[in-house]
């Protein structure tokens, strides 16, 4: 028997500035201005995505103590822009990640069962821990939590969190205006939670939302991260978008599932994915060689190399060999807040083999970083692209992929216009949306639904 076609999911993300994007090309628009936000949402609209989804900062990253303003210099607030872009879209789905460490379960509650009503039922949380002292410091609750209390505290909030949307069965407003009677329950939305990390009692003040409550997302890839996922998630955000590493990690994820009580298709597994599309794949191959010398000028490649090296080397030349002398391993880290910092874990052995491979290919230190860092996911023409991205989906690397354009606010442009289309030929990416909600682009039950079928069975 044929195996039938997988559905592509695609998402696009709107990545602001930092180290995918091409901020100084002369057709980057502004990463902060509302016209940006609606033009890049209406663009994935316009091309079937399942949803935009947004990251956060909680904090300027700094180099040396400075603001490094080659990466992200600041974001709006994420609650904020999806609200908006709510009033200028209607199927969209609308995902920002929220920090489970920094905020309570009442007000991230409130915010996304307010951002699922304004949007028709479109709104997703991306559940995210935050693992440094230096973000803490924005916070009354400074400092940071061990690796097991993050997830603890992660785990307990998203319960809570739960517990405060299902304070709320739906059918307690009634709105007689002849009988005056609004509510049919005075109990609605009263809760009591008490656990390790939250001991909260009250009345949650706002109704069951049209999802029920909002799509959950998960980014971790640690041990730790994979089974909160597997356990908690509707979707995990994958870092590994090439075809063999994407095979294991979906292996790995999805096997975790039904311990869980989950079937395979209750967690979807999607990776960020960069792009170089153009007209042939020499084309596509020279824009992504262009992009890559953009994304990674002189500054940023001394400052990629102090992620590993902890010294400040602004007095090298990024076009000269890389330093004899070696990482300094203390604990205080010249990079803050960088989540790259923890990849090196033995910054001495990595020095090693980079310099091994600047030698062995004549590389400067621009050249090391400019061929060591991220490269684009998918280059080539839109018969490449679609044909690479459907050959992965279909080999479960992935259930779709997470599109990050280097360009904002328009780089999703061509793709929408000529790789989309493509896709849809192929009978594996709709041509319209199906439903309203944004469980409903995914496949996903309602949270309703589920709790008639287990009262009916039991």
């Amino acid at each position: 028997m044929t195996k039938p076609l997988k559905q592509i999911h695609l998402a696009a993300h709107f990545p602001g500035v930092n180290n995918t994007t091409v901020w100084g090309d002369p057709a980057s628009g502004s990463h902060i201005e509302f016209s940006s936000f609606a033009h890049f949402a209406r663009t994935a609209e316009r091309a079937k995505f399942d949803f935009l989804f947004l990251a956060e900062g909680l904090r300027l990253r700094e180099q040396g103590g400075k603001i490094y303003d080659l990466d992200v210099v600041g974001r709006p607030d994420t609650f904020t822009i999806l609200s908006a872009l709510a009033a200028v879209t209607e199927h969209l789905g609308l995902t920002g990640t929220i920090n489970s460490t920094f905020n309570e379960p009442y007000e991230v509650a409130r915010q996304f069962a307010s951002l699922d009503h304004l949007s028709g039922g479109r709104s997703a949380w991306n559940v995210v821990t935050s693992w440094d002292a230096f973000t803490g410091e924005n916070f009354r609750r400074g400092g940071f939590l061990p690796q097991d209390e993050r997830y603890s505290r992660a785990k307990e909030f998203l319960a809570t969190t739960h517990e405060l949307f299902d304070s709320w069965r739906g059918d307690e407003i009634v709105a007689d205006q002849e009988a005056g009677v609004f509510l049919r329950d005075a109990q609605a939305g009263a809760f009591v939670h008490q656990g390790h990390h939250f001991d909260i009692h009250g009345q949650f003040n706002v109704p069951r939302s049209p999802q029920g409550r909002p799509v959950v997302f998960q980014a971790g890839d640690s041990e730790e991260g994979r089974e909160f996922a597997a356990s908690q998630a509707d979707a995990i955000f994958s870092r590994y978008a090439a075809l063999k590493e994407g095979q294991a990690f979906y292996t790995d994820v999805k096997n975790r599932l039904a311990k869980y009580g989950r079937g395979r298709d209750e967690l979807l597994i999607l990776p960020a994915a960069s792009f170089a599309l153009a007209d042939t794949d020499a084309e596509a191959e020279e824009l992504a060689r262009e992009v890559r010398r953009q994304q990674v000028s002189g500054a940023t490649a001394l400052k990629h190399l102090e992620f590993v090296w902890n010294r400040d080397l602004s007095s090298y030349d990024p076009d000269g060999p890389l330093p004899e002398i070696d990482p300094d391993v203390s604990e205080n880290h010249i990079s803050k807040g960088r989540a790259q910092v923890r990849m090196y874990r033995d910054p001495l052995a990595t020095a090693r083999e980079w310099r091994e491979r600047a030698a062995a290919h004549n590389w400067s230190i621009r050249d090391l970083v400019i061929n060591t860092g991220n490269r684009q996911t998918f280059v080539g023409s839109p018969e490449t692209i679609a044909t690479t991205i459907d050959a992965y989906v279909q080999a479960d690397a992935s259930d779709g992929f997470i599109l990050v354009p280097h360009i904002t606010p328009t780089g999703l442009d061509a793709f929408a216009d000529k790789v989309v289309p493509l896709l849809q030929e192929r009978g594996v990416f709709r041509t319209e949306y199906e439903g309203t909600t944004l469980r409903d682009h995914l496949g996903l039950a309602h949270p309703d639904d589920e709790a008639r079928t287990a009262r009916a069975a039991s």
